[in-house]
Parts: C-alpha cells; sequence; structure tokens
C-alpha cells in the first residue's frame, strides 16, 4: 500500500515536498511516479524515477522546479516543488509499478496506487 503526504495550501512561488510511505516489500520495484489530477481532467504525469537506475523524468510543465529522487523505505519517492504555480493545484498521487513494460509516463502501466494529498497553490 502507498500514502501520499506533504500536500497543504502554499502561496505562488512558494514549495512543497511530498512524501510517500509504503507498506511490504519494495524489492521488485520498476519504477515509481508522481501524477496528479484535478476535476474533469485526466491524470497527468508529474515525474518518474526509474527503480535500479534513480533515472528520472518530467512532465513538461514541471521540469526544473520538480525533483523526485529516491528515499528511504519511509518515504519511498520525495517530491521537492519548486516556484510553484496556481496550476499545479491539484491531487498528487504516488504510484508503483513491477511490470517493466511500457514508459514510466504512462498512468495505465502503474499497478498500485495511494490515496492522494491535495496541493493548493494560491495566486
Amino acid at each position: 500500500q502507498l500514502q501520499a503526504s506533504g500536500g497543504g495550501l502554499v502561496q505562488a512561488g512558494g514549495s512543497l515536498r511530498l512524501s510517500c510511505a509504503a507498506s511490504g516489500s519494495t524489492f521488485a520495484i520498476y519504477g515509481m511516479g508522481w501524477f496528479r489530477q484535478t476535476p474533469g481532467k485526466e491524470r497527468e504525469f508529474v515525474a518518474g524515477i526509474h527503480w535500479r537506475t534513480s533515472t528520472v523524468f518530467y512532465g513538461e510543465s514541471v521540469k526544473g522546479r520538480f525533483l523526485i529522487s529516491r528515499g528511504n523505505a519511509l518515504t519511498l519517492v520525495p517530491l521537492s516543488m519548486n516556484s510553484l504555480k496556481p496550476e499545479d493545484t491539484a491531487v498528487y498521487f504516488c504510484a508503483a509499478r513491477y511490470g517493466a513494460r511500457g514508459s514510466l509516463d504512462d498512468a495505465q502501466t502503474y499497478e498500485y496506487w495511494g490515496r492522494g494529498t491535495l496541493v493548493t497553490v494560491s495566486s
């Protein structure tokens, strides 16, 4: 099971750090990612990391502002979000995948999803 945390209300230009805790083995994880979703829209890829190589990937809208890394057992994939914009407002989800097929930015390739955490950026 996965659980995202760290969301909250922040002013534009501010920063937040999201965490993703997991229960169970992480030994066979292939990749982990962060996605976000706003009402009426599809889930959007934010950032992902290849578990073995720590290669990272970012969605175009967050490149240069967000940083994903491989953490420890308590927070598997911390997501540091800087220079936040009102359009970053969304529910953020962390996800894990064990399969190697497909790209890390494809939400359909992830088998496990945590409950989201709401990030609200005020202008």
